[in-house]
């Protein structure tokens, strides 16, 4: 009988560490792998540095993207936008400046600083912003760049205004006519849009709105805000289920989505946008939320490499949304993962990735490190 009474307290005590195991196993299963923080250090500042550096004064390859009006208009870029000629671009051009002051801000003692100052302050010149408001004064150029390379313009105008140095004052005064003309572009135009653009690319409103507002804030700016807030309540309030995957179109390189729910971030309460997230993309909430990186299958191609674009503005917008909200924390980890995809490729890109995506690597990099705080 003590035989068969052994024999059954062994079953019972192997049993129960069999299930105990089981459970640990499992639940080790269903954590997630935490994916490494990308941080903006030092050496990756001075690798990122020259990006810009390489292209912000390289005047051809160039798309303009003017409409002429006659003959007269036929001239070089440098001579069209001597401030914003390079990069292949004009809003290229214009993030690229912003990427060179947003580095020189963290890190003022980056290898080429000096070279990166003397180019700052022989690019923004107070004559050549002049020539730049000239250009969007022009009869056909009312619409130019309009909202995306507006939105970078006061991003650019943001970081000078945030940063604590006295060139910083000159080049943010030499700016500050486009600013104030792109300022007034935005207060003008956003009642006459009835619709928002919802697309993966340059025309996306929520974007345009998102950088306008976050200089608008900055500077207290009231009439832009409440321009911005009453049109993008009006655009998107009512908004639910969107359709995120359907994402990326093939050459996208902004989330329609994401661009949307970072934006409202910035404009509603707390609860409010609580609420409003959970109609709107319902699954973010789930800790098992997954979105697969936008592979790229040629960097060589300049609308293919805009996946590497739509990694870098997710993860700013996943870091913005999650942005304290503890029960969206697991969406930096996502943030994290589309970063690490992309960010080892773009230093030795072609041209056609090379001369932007240094900008959207920086700014989610930057988003990255505000999510540690």
């Amino acid at each position: 009988m003590n035989r068969i009474l052994f024999l059954i307290i062994l079953v019972l005590v192997f049993g129960c560490n069999k299930v105990k195991t089981e459970r640990h196993t499992n639940d080790f299963k269903d954590v997630k792998e935490i994916i490494k923080s990308p941080i903006l250090n030092f050496e990756q500042a001075n690798k990122l540095a020259e990006l810009p550096l390489n292209c912000i004064n390289i005047e051809y390859p160039n798309r303009l993207s003017q409409t002429l009006g006659s003959d007269e208009d036929l001239k070089p870029p440098t001579e069209l936008h001597p401030a914003f000629y390079g990069c292949f671009d004009w809003h290229s051009a214009v993030h690229g400046h912003w990427s060179l002051v947003s580095l020189l801000k963290t890190y003022p003692n980056l290898d080429k600083a000096d070279t990166i100052k003397n180019q700052l302050l022989q690019n923004l010149s107070k004559e050549k912003i002049d020539a730049e408001v000239a250009y969007f004064e022009g009869k056909h150029n009312k619409t130019y760049e309009r909202t995306y390379g507006w939105a970078w313009l006061l991003k650019l105008a943001e970081e000078l205004h945030t940063w604590d140095d006295e060139m910083a004052r000159q080049l943010e005064l030499n700016l500050q006519p486009l600013t104030n003309l792109i300022v007034q572009k935005y207060i003008d135009f956003l009642p006459k849009l009835n619709y928002p653009l919802r697309v993966g690319t340059h025309n996306n409103t929520a974007f345009g709105l998102s950088f306008a507002y976050d200089y608008a804030e900055t500077v207290n700016h009231e009439v832009l805000k409440n321009a911005i807030k009453n049109r993008a309540s009006y655009f998107y309030m009512n908004d639910k289920n969107c359709p995120i995957s359907w994402e990326p179109s093939g050459t996208d390189f902004l989330s329609p989505c994401l661009e949307e729910a970072a934006l409202m971030k910035r404009l509603l309460s707390v609860d409010d946008y609580k609420d409003w997230l959970n109609d709107f993309l319902p699954q973010l909430k789930d800790k098992k939320f997954t979105l697969e990186v936008g592979i790229v299958s040629d960097r060589t191609d300049g609308h293919l490499v805009h996946l590497d674009g739509v990694n870098f503005s997710r993860a700013w917008n996943l870091n913005k949304i999650a942005e304290g909200l503890p029960e969206y924390k697991h969406l930096q980890n996502l943030a994290n993962q589309h970063i690490n995809y992309s960010l080892p490729s773009i230093f030795d890109d072609d041209y056609m990735g090379g001369h932007w995506l240094g900008s959207f690597a920086i700014y989610a990099l930057n988003s990255s490190s505000n999510s540690l705080n």
